[in-house]
C-alpha cells in the first residue's frame, strides 16, 4: 500500500540537488517543451526553465522517499540521481509525469483501463470515467466484448440491444468533448473478442474514415481462433450475455475482412488475447481484456500504469577501437528508473478511488527504451541484419534483468506489491518483488524529441525533412548522425540534402557510398518483415507488450499484410499494428464524363481552344476556412471550359492562390484534360483552416473547388449522396480527429508520421495518443 510522506506539497521545493548539470536541448525539444510542458504563469508565460522543470519533478518524485524513512540527505542525493538522469536525456518519464509532478493536477499515469458493463448504468458510468481520465491527462482502453450484440433481447425494457459498435460511438463523442488537462487529447482503444456475435461489424466500423476517429480499434484473437485459422476451420460466436453458441464462422473469411480492413486503413489492429493472459502474472486476480490506446500495456480492469523509457542512444560508449554497449550505464539507469517510477506509484493523484485501490494493490510500472535506431547507427549496424536482432536481445535482456532485481530489493526494502500472493511468482515460490510488471515499450513520440533522439524501437522515419519557417523560407533538417556521416565521407551537399529532404531517404542515391546507404536505412526502406523480427525480439524480454509500427508501401498486398500478421503470431508477439503508406488519406471518387474531348496540338504539345463568344455554367458559393468562396464554371459547346474562384473578401494571400488555381484548372480543361484528373490532384488537398458545410468537410479552397466541379457534372459527396456516413462524418470529426491528423498537424501545420500506432509530429509533439 502507498505509504505516506506526511509532507505538504510544496516541502519537495526544499530538497536540494547538488547538480550544475543543464539540459543540452535541441532546437525542436525547446519547442516541445515551452509548448507543452514547462510550468506558465497566470498570463501563460513559461514560469520554468527546462532545468526548473527536470528539478521540479526529480525533488517531487524523491520526495516520497520520506515516507519510507529516508533522512533529508538521502532524499537529496536520490533527487539528484533523478535529475541528472533527466538532464542528461537519459531517461524520460511519460507526459502526465513531466507535465503534472509538483503541480496541482497531480496525475503522473499515462494508462488506464476501464470496464464496460453489460447494462445502461455501466455504460454509462464507464463513459463518466473516461472523460475525467483524458481530463486528467491520461488514455483509456476498453474491452466491449461484454456487451450483448445487436438486436439481442433487453429484459427490463422489452427492446432489443443497439450492440457494442453504436456504444463505441457515444464513447468517441465524449472524447471528441473533452481535452485533456489542457494539453493532451483523449485516446482510446477498443478491443472486441473474435468469437462475439458482432464482430463483423466491428472489423468494419472504420471503414469511414469519419467515425470512431478518437479510437484505435484491435481484435482480440484467440488461440483456438489461429487454430481454426490453420487448419481451415470454423470457430465459435458467443453471446456474451448467457455463453450461448449463436452461430459459426469460418476463421479464414474474418481473417481475410480483418487483413482487408488493416490495408485499406491500418485498422483493426490484432491483439493475441490467450498470450497475453498466459503472461499475465496476475491471473487469480483477474484475466486482461484490453490493453492501453497504443496496445502495448495490457492491463486489469481499472488498473493504470505509469511509462518511462531510457535513451539508448545515450548508453553507447567510444571507448575502445569502435563503439559499444554501455551496459554498465544501462544498468544503473534502470536501477533508477525503477526506484523513480515506484515513487510515481504513491504519489499520484488518481483520477478514481478504485482506480488506485487496483494500481496500489499491484503496483505494475512499464519502463521501456526509445532512441535504439540511433544506438544501430552509432553501433555501425543496420537495423535489418541478423545483428540488429542479437542487439536487440542483449539490451531488453539486461534491462529486463535489471528492473528485476532493482524491485526485489525494492520490496525488500518497502515491501512485495500487495496482490504478491495471488500472483505466479509467489506460486513458483520466487522472491518478492515491488512490481508486478516493470517492463514495457511504449511510443516515445513527443519524449523522443525531448531527448533528440529515435522514437522507441522504431527505425528513423526520414533522414531529412523541410520545414517552412515564418518568413515563407524553407530549412532543410538533417539528421545529426547522417549529416555527420556525409561530411566525414565526403560526399556532404546541399543539393544531395535537398533530395533527401524531398524523399525521406537516401537508399537510391548512388553518391551516397554503399555501407552508408546499408546503415541509413527509414522505415519504409525496410522489409515489413525485419519490423516483425525486430519487435519479436523485444517482446521475448518484455512483460508486458511492444508498441510498434510495421510499414508498408503504398503498393503493397492484403497478402502482404497477411503475411505479416501470421507472422507476428508464430514468432511469439503479443499484438501487431500495420500502416500502408498513403492507407488513410481521402478515396478520391472518380468522375467519368460521356462526351467529346478536344486534343489540339502543335509540335507534339497541347494548345488551349480558344474561347467562344459565349459561354454558360453556374456559380456556388462554398463554405472554406478562409471565408466563402464563390466557384463558377462555365463550359462550352464541347464541355467544361473555365472556372473562376473568388473569395467572398479581395486581396491577401488565400485570394491571390485561389486565383492562381482557377486559371490552371481553366488551361487544363481548355486544353482538353479530363475534368476528373483535375478533381483528383485537387480533392483531398489540406490547409490548416479547415471548415464545414452540411454533411461534410471542406479541408481547403483548393478542395472546395474539386468539389465544386464535381457537383457541377452531377457527382454530391454530400448527405443524401453517402447517407448517414457523411452526416455522421460531418458530426464526429474535429480538430484531433484522425481524419484531420493524416498528413497535417492540427497544431503546428507540419508533417504527421504514423509510428507506434500514434500519430505523431516532430516539429512541435503533437501526439494523437500523448
Amino acid at each position: 500500500m502507498s505509504v505516506a510522506t506526511n509532507r505538504t506539497d510544496s516541502d519537495w521545493n526544499d530538497i536540494a540537488i547538488s547538480s550544475k548539470l543543464l539540459p543540452d536541448l535541441s532546437d525542436n525539444a525547446a519547442v516541445v517543451l515551452e509548448k507543452r510542458y514547462l510550468a506558465r504563469d497566470e498570463e501563460g508565460r513559461p514560469a520554468e526553465t527546462a532545468a526548473g522543470m527536470f528539478g521540479r519533478i526529480a525533488r517531487f518524485v524523491a520526495g516520497a522517499d520520506f515516507g519510507y524513512g529516508a533522512s533529508a540527505a538521502e532524499v537529496s542525493a536520490t533527487a539528484t540521481r533523478f535529475y541528472e538522469m533527466m538532464a542528461s536525456l537519459e531517461f524520460i518519464p511519460n507526459s502526465p509525469t513531466l507535465m503534472n509532478a509538483g503541480r496541482p493536477l497531480g496525475q503522473l499515469a499515462a494508462c488506464f483501463v476501464l470496464p464496460v458493463g453489460d447494462s445502461m448504468e455501466g455504460i454509462f458510468d464507464a463513459i463518466k470515467n473516461m472523460a475525467l481520465i483524458h481530463k486528467s491527462g491520461g488514455g483509456t482502453g476498453f474491452s466491449f466484448s461484454r456487451l450483448r450484440p445487436k438486436n439481442d433481447m433487453v429484459r427490463s425494457t422489452a427492446g432489443v440491444s443497439s450492440g457494442p459498435v453504436s456504444f463505441m460511438n457515444i464513447f468517441n463523442a465524449a472524447t471528441e468533448t473533452v481535452k485533456q488537462g489542457g494539453t493532451r487529447r483523449g485516446a482510446n482503444m477498443a478491443i472486441l473478442a473474435v468469437d462475439h456475435p458482432d464482430i463483423l461489424e466491428f472489423i468494419s466500423a472504420k471503414e469511414d474514415g469519419g467515425k470512431l476517429t478518437n479510437f484505435n480499434c484491435s481484435v482480440a484473437l484467440t488461440d483456438d481462433f489461429m487454430r481454426a485459422l490453420d487448419t481451415d476451420g470454423e470457430f465459435e460466436l458467443v453471446n456474451p450475455r448467457n455463453g450461448g453458441v449463436v452461430a459459426r464462422l469460418g476463421a479464414r473469411p474474418v481473417f481475410e475482412l480483418i487483413v482487408r480492413k488493416a490495408w485499406q486503413n491500418g485498422e483493426p489492429g490484432i491483439v493475441f488475447i490467450d498470450r497475453i493472459n498466459a503472461a499475465n502474472p496476475l491471473k487469480k486476480a483477474g484475466m486482461i481484456e484490453s490493453t492501453n490506446p497504443c496496445g502495448e500495456q495490457p492491463l486489469l480492469p481499472y488498473e493504470s500504469c505509469n511509462l518511462g523509457s531510457i535513451n539508448l542512444a545515450r548508453c553507447v560508449s567510444s571507448d575502445g577501437d569502435r563503439p559499444s554497449i554501455d551496459y554498465t550505464k544501462l544498468a544503473a539507469l534502470t536501477r533508477d528508473a525503477v526506484h523513480f517510477l515506484d515513487n510515481v506509484i504513491d504519489l499520484n493523484r488518481y483520477p478514481l478511488p478504485e482506480i488506485r485501490e487496483m494500481t496500489l494493490a499491484n503496483r505494475k510500472i512499464g519502463l521501456g527504451i526509445m532512441g535504439f535506431a540511433d544506438m544501430l547507427i552509432r553501433l555501425g549496424v543496420p537495423y535489418d541484419s541478423d545483428e540488429a536482432i542479437d542487439i536487440a536481445e542483449g539490451v531488453m535482456s539486461a534491462i529486463q534483468e535489471e528492473s528485476k532485481k532493482a524491485s526485489r530489493a525494492l520490496a525488500a526494502e518497502r515491501g512485495a506489491f500487495p496482490n504478491f500472493h495471488l500472483s505466479d511468482f509467489a506460486e513458483r515460490n520466487e522472491a518478492p518483488l515491488r512490481n508486478a510488471t516493470t517492463t514495457t515499450i511504449a511510443p516515445t513520440g513527443t519524449i523522443s524529441i525531448i531527448a533528440d533522439t529515435t522514437s522507441g524501437i522504431e527505425p528513423i522515419f526520414a533522414l531529412a525533412f523541410v520545414r517552412n519557417v515564418m518568413d515563407d523560407s524553407a530549412l532543410v533538417e538533417i539528421n545529426p548522425l547522417f549529416e555527420k556521416a556525409a561530411r566525414e565521407r565526403g560526399f556532404y551537399s546541399e543539393e544531395l540534402m535537398k533530395r533527401v529532404a524531398s524523399q525521406g531517404s537516401v537508399a537510391h542515391m548512388e553518391e551516397a557510398p554503399e555501407d552508408v546507404r546499408r546503415l541509413f536505412v527509414t522505415a519504409h526502406d525496410i522489409r515489413p518483415e525485419a519490423h516483425v523480427r525486430i519487435q519479436a525480439a523485444f517482446q521475448r524480454f518484455v512483460d508486458n507488450a511492444v508498441s510498434k509500427t510495421v510499414n508498408f508501401p503504398n503498393e503493397a498486398t492484403v497478402d502482404d499484410i497477411d503475411k505479416v500478421y501470421r507472422m507476428a503470431y508464430a514468432m511469439g508477439c503479443k499484438g501487431v499494428t500495420v500502416y500502408r503508406d498513403g492507407s488513410r488519406e481521402n478515396q478520391v471518387l472518380e468522375v467519368k464524363r460521356e462526351g467529346p474531348v478536344v486534343r489540339a496540338e502543335a509540335a507534339g504539345r497541347l494548345v488551349p481552344r480558344s474561347r467562344g463568344e459565349v459561354t454558360y455554367g453556374s456559380t456556388r458559393k462554398m463554405s472554406t476556412g478562409c471565408g466563402a468562396l464563390y466557384v463558377t464554371i462555365n463550359q462550352d459547346d464541347e464541355g467544361l471550359f473555365e472556372v473562376f474562384a473568388t473569395m467572398g473578401k479581395s486581396g491577401g494571400c488565400a485570394a491571390s492562390q485561389t486565383e492562381a488555381v482557377s486559371r490552371l484548372i481553366s488551361l487544363s480543361l481548355r486544353c482538353g484534360i479530363e475534368p476528373a484528373q483535375i478533381i483528383k490532384q485537387l480533392k483531398g488537398v489540406r490547409c490548416p483552416n479547415q471548415a464545414w458545410e452540411k454533411g461534410g468537410r471542406i479541408y481547403s479552397c483548393a478542395d472546395a473547388i474539386a468539389k465544386a466541379l464535381e457537383r457541377h457534372l452531377g457527382v454530391d459527396t454530400r448527405e443524401g449522396q453517402q447517407g448517414e456516413a457523411a452526416k455522421n462524418s460531418a458530426e464526429t470529426n474535429g480538430k484531433g480527429s484522425d481524419a484531420v491528423m493524416v498528413g497535417v498537424c492540427p497544431d503546428c501545420h507540419g508533417p504527421l508520421e504514423f509510428e507506434s500506432g500514434c500519430s505523431v509530429c516532430r516539429m512541435c509533439g503533437f501526439s494523437r495518443c500523448g
